[in-house]
């Protein structure tokens, strides 16, 4: 910690609030087996925990995922979140603002869990013009560095959700590339998505099964949708228009988006899903955020199928492309899609 102070020293109060944040979590840990072995504990809580344990197992031994001592902790927060991501992009562009950290490189993000320093930050890019996203996070990786916790933001989650949030946050213990937050994030999605229908289908969970299966139709075709729309958004910024203009027309393409998602969730039968995200402020950085998550996730699903499920070996050429310049780990994973690969592949 103090390593990772001091090499941010440049931005040395956020710094000291993360290690502050994190440090405050760390020190309400309570040993998963010790709650297990406490008649005390309560009857829906101990469930949970089991099922954590359950799930880790499965995480370790079904997927290589090197679940080290992460997961074996208890921390009951006074919130519904542990931190609160920030997300920037200009008035008219869609790309993300970046922030650039010792150790991980940069990233289209920058967490927060001073709600108060939260603010004051926002106040100064709103006052350069920039669109601002909030979104709150239930949980989050250290990469390895620390043993994380198992979080009451996310404990009495759906047990779908709940393994899927635990695989997507081991994936980025197995591997995280410097730079790149779309190749990260989108890995670590492949990873709980493929991981998830996985580990329902061993339980023999058919109904959670369906569910998940439903739910990612449904998710596939709103990420579509969001994609579709930073794309109309990004052709319409590059046209000769005044500011007035283009303001206008990015409206516009809110309006169109809202209703297409209203579209779609009368036709999965959707009352929540993503709902509130459109009905609330939307915004070149609320676009962005999701293109982030998902964009290259379609990519490394294929590479998984193309290994016949195998984990280890998806890992093993995953960690190859990695090596390669972004440029070309963009190209090889564009090619994925397209079932093209032998002359940008490794």
């Amino acid at each position: 910690m103090v390593l990772l102070l001091l090499a941010g020293c440049a931005d040395l109060g956020y710094y000291w609030h993360s290690a502050r944040g994190h440090m405050a979590i760390t020190n309400d840990r309570e040993d998963i087996q010790t709650l297990l072995d406490d008649p005390a504990t309560d009857t829906a809580l101990r469930e949970r925990l089991q099922l954590v344990l359950e799930i880790r197992r499965f995480a370790r031994d079904e997927l290589d995922l090197p679940v080290g001592g992460s997961y074996r902790q208890y921390v009951e927060l006074d919130r519904p979140w542990v931190v609160r991501n920030l997300f920037a992009a200009p008035e008219f562009s869609t790309e993300l603002y970046q922030w650039c950290y010792p150790i991980v490189g940069c990233a289209g993000y920058r967490g927060y869990f001073d709600e108060a320093r939260l603010q004051k930050y926002v106040a100064e890019l709103e006052a350069r013009g920039l669109d601002i996203y909030i979104g709150n996070v239930s949980a989050y990786s250290t990469l390895g560095w620390f043993d994380d916790p198992v979080l009451s933001s996310f404990i009495h989650w759906p047990d779908y959700r709940l393994a899927g949030l635990l695989f997507h946050e081991l994936a980025h213990q197995r591997l995280f590339i410097d730079d790149d937050t779309t190749f990260n994030e989108s890995f670590a999605s492949a990873v709980q998505q493929a991981g998830t229908e996985r580990w329902l289908n061993a339980r023999g969970e058919t109904e959670q099964l369906e569910r998940f299966r439903a739910w990612l139709q449904y998710r596939e075709s709103v990420i579509t949708l969001i994609e579709s729309t930073r794309e109309t958004l990004e052709q319409m910024y590059r046209l000769d228009l005044d500011e007035t203009s283009r303001r206008e027309r990015k409206t516009e393409a809110f309006i169109e988006a809202r209703a297409r998602h209203a579209e779609i969730a009368d036709r999965f039968g959707i009352s929540g899903g993503f709902t509130r995200w459109f009905a609330d402020d939307l915004n070149n950085a609320k676009i962005g955020s999701v293109s982030a998550y998902n964009a290259q996730r379609p990519a490394f699903i294929a590479i998984l199928q193309s290994r016949d499920g195998d984990f280890d070996r998806f890992y093993q050429y995953v960690e190859r492309l990695g090596e390669r310049q972004k440029s070309e780990r963009d190209a090889c994973l564009r090619a994925w899609v397209g079932g093209d690969t032998a002359s940008t592949c490794p």
